[in-house]
């Protein structure tokens, strides 16, 4: 018999936890009931009955036993909802209960503050991967659990990780666009684009975070004011900059699935500031990358350009075909926007006019 059922059995015999094993007497149905319940299905059932005979003794040491014992899962649910049931009564379930909730009213924004920053600064490659992976399958998980007051606390954490992120990027590119950079040792210059590329990295983790929740509007106005960044863009190497272009392909997918919703204005300045620097850096980011797919990115850049006015459109979109032509597939292809803004310029109108020509008939 397992230790724990053993443990049980005592405590709703005989309400005690110190006699031995050899005293405790049971017949083989209740035998068998003990061996092939699980933990949790057992306790349950010792509640119920010694508090239906009124056992006091009984649940006490049930409740000293959970209080020490290992419980996860499916059989933590069953033990905290059985130990519930006895907070009426003065049976001291507060120790129990401890292990799950917190005597806190208020989320505890400061501990996901610091995780979230603890995350964001760390260099150790295998151990930040793991955890960013973590952290965002959690907060995917309790997004549709949270209440709206925890879910603004936790928007307003990672914006200001975002600000803080965006304000250090900024800086390091300053930094190695500087004149004097070039001349210093490759020793001195190679920390400089790591940290330019975790920065990147923070950024599309975050991104990736908001879009989940529905809540990177912000995000995309953000980055869509970031014209000075993009304005320092090219004076990198690709292989430093290349990340910075993977945020930007993150939120034309998110725009062109639906998974933010930014003002025209704000869409406008996107493909404005950063369609170009993505475009320059698209060749790299076809082979140096391995978590870019092609298909998704630029099915997201051509239903993010056909959000826009049909004027808009066409300039954009005439700008991508004079990229095209010239490099081919180290640019986007965009074939599938340009049939939408075709039709949409040019079959659309004689459609409509002869719609109107047999309306006219008809009266």
């Amino acid at each position: 018999m397992d230790p724990g059922h053993t443990m049980l059995v005592r405590c709703l015999i005989l309400g005690s936890t110190n006699l031995e094993s050899s005293e405790v007497r049971i017949n083989a149905p209740f035998l068998l009931l003990i061996v092939y319940c699980s933990l949790s299905d057992f306790f349950r059932f010792a509640l119920q009955v010694a508090e239906l005979l009124g056992f006091r003794a009984c649940i006490i040491s049930c409740l000293d036993y959970l209080e020490a014992v290992p419980w996860v899962g499916e059989e933590e649910e069953n033990v905290i909802s059985s130990v519930r049931n006895l907070q009426s009564e003065n049976y001291g379930v507060s120790p129990v209960l401890k292990r799950v909730a917190s005597d806190l009213t208020t989320p505890p924004n400061d501990t996901f503050s610091h995780i979230i920053e603890l995350v964001l600064r760390s260099n150790e490659d295998r151990g930040r991967r793991e955890m960013k992976s973590l952290v965002q399958k959690l907060l995917k998980e309790n997004s549709t659990t949270c209440t709206s007051g925890s879910s603004d606390l936790c928007a307003d954490t990672l914006y200001k990780s975002c600000q803080n992120c965006l304000e250090s990027l900024l800086t390091l590119f300053q930094q190695a666009t500087d004149s004097d950079f070039a001349e210093l040792s490759l020793n001195i210059k190679e920390p400089v684009f790591r940290q330019i590329a975790l920065e990147a990295d923070n950024l599309l983790w975050l991104a990736e975070i908001l879009a989940d929740r529905n809540a990177a509007d912000d995000f995309a106005v953000m980055w869509s004011s970031q014209r000075d960044l993009a304005g320092l863009h090219s004076m990198l190497p690709v292989k430093s900059r290349h990340l910075v272009s993977c945020v930007t392909a993150r939120l034309f997918v998110a725009i062109g699935k639906g998974e933010m919703l930014p003002s025209k204005d704000t869409r406008r300045l996107l493909l404005d500031i950063w369609l170009q620097p993505l475009m320059d850096d698209y060749n790299w980011l076809q082979h140096g990358c391995r978590s870019f797919d092609r298909k998704v990115v630029e099915e997201g850049i051509g239903r993010t350009i056909l959000t826009l006015p049909l004027e808009d459109q066409q300039t954009i979109l005439l700008s991508w075909l004079g990229k095209f032509l010239k490099v081919g597939v180290s640019c986007p292809n965009l074939q599938k926007a340009f049939e939408v803004w075709w039709r949409r310029t040019f079959i659309r109108p004689c459609v409509e006019q002869q719609g109107n020509r047999s309306q006219s008939g008809r009266s």
